[in-house]
């Protein structure tokens, strides 16, 4: 038997072209609906209709991967499976469906493949500018802290008559706490406890002669001191990651002078003067 779209030579019995898939002359007399089989007969099952194809799997998958096309391997993944099930959704003369499907996922893989490098460009560009940024304002911030420090500083020996603290956590405090001598309550939590913006504040007294504490002064026990202040202090500002906190270190004493190191050390009073 011949078939009508092709001309290709076929089995008297069979029911389509096995080359281009087409039904062949007779076909619906042989498959016109008889009676239905009983359980256990011989009578073949009919091929399913065009409307009732199933989808195609890998066109399914080929749209789940293109869903995430921005995820590089799943944009190829997409382009992969688009292809392969548009070439068996062909071969299977409408046996298999999905073609729409599949089509879509193609679409998004290949898009995802155009964007992405687009993606990496910007992002290469842009990370190191907003980590540049980032240290800058971390910089900025820790020369703010260390002036606050040196008001906070000034401010206790004015107010307790005790000298310099001896410690940041002297000069921190408890909200909702009357402020005292230990617990002056003059820099907020972070601050106070040495950490603040990417940078770690090391707060160290200076005593007369490189000595121990003072005694404490009748004004500052009257006002609640238990130990003596300091006739100086120092306070030292290092990034805590180097290179991604912050590049340089920063130093001040009681002189009120910020100092500066850029050369990966801690900067000391011997440091040049930030301008």
């Amino acid at each position: 038997m011949f078939c009508r779209n092709c001309g290709m030579a076929n089995p008297d019995s069979g029911q389509y072209c096995s080359k281009c898939g087409q039904p062949l002359p007779g076909v619906a007399a042989r498959t016109a609906p008889g009676p239905t089989p009983l359980p256990g007969s011989s009578f073949a099952t009919p091929p399913p209709l065009a409307g009732d194809a199933p989808t195609s799997g890998k066109a399914i998958g080929s749209l789940i991967c293109g869903i995430f096309t921005f995820f590089f391997p799943a944009a190829i993944a997409a382009i992969i499976l688009g292809h392969l099930s548009l070439s068996e959704i062909r071969k299977s003369a409408g046996r298999i469906g999905g073609q729409g499907i599949a089509i879509t996922g193609l679409v998004l893989g290949y898009l995802g493949i155009v964007i992405i490098p687009f993606i990496l460009i910007v992002a290469a560009i842009a990370i190191p500018n907003l980590l540049r940024a980032r240290m800058a304002a971390n910089e900025a911030s820790a020369v703010g802290s260390l002036r606050v420090v040196e008001i906070a500083v000034m401010s206790y020996s004015s107010d307790y008559e005790n000298g310099f603290p001896s410690s940041l956590e002297v000069l921190g405090g408890t909200p909702g706490r009357e402020a005292t001598c230990n617990h002056a309550g003059l820099l907020d939590g972070p601050l106070a406890s040495g950490r603040k913006s990417g940078y770690v504040f090391t707060y160290a007294p200076v005593f007369p002669g490189n000595g121990a504490a003072p005694v404490i002064s009748p004004k500052a026990a009257a006002k609640g001191c238990t130990s003596g202040g300091a006739s100086g202090f120092t306070v030292t500002a290092d990034p805590m990651q180097r290179g991604s906190t912050g590049r340089r270190s920063f130093f001040t004493d009681q002189t009120g002078v910020i100092r500066y190191s850029a050369n990966g050390e801690s900067a000391t009073a011997d440091s040049p003067p930030l301008q």
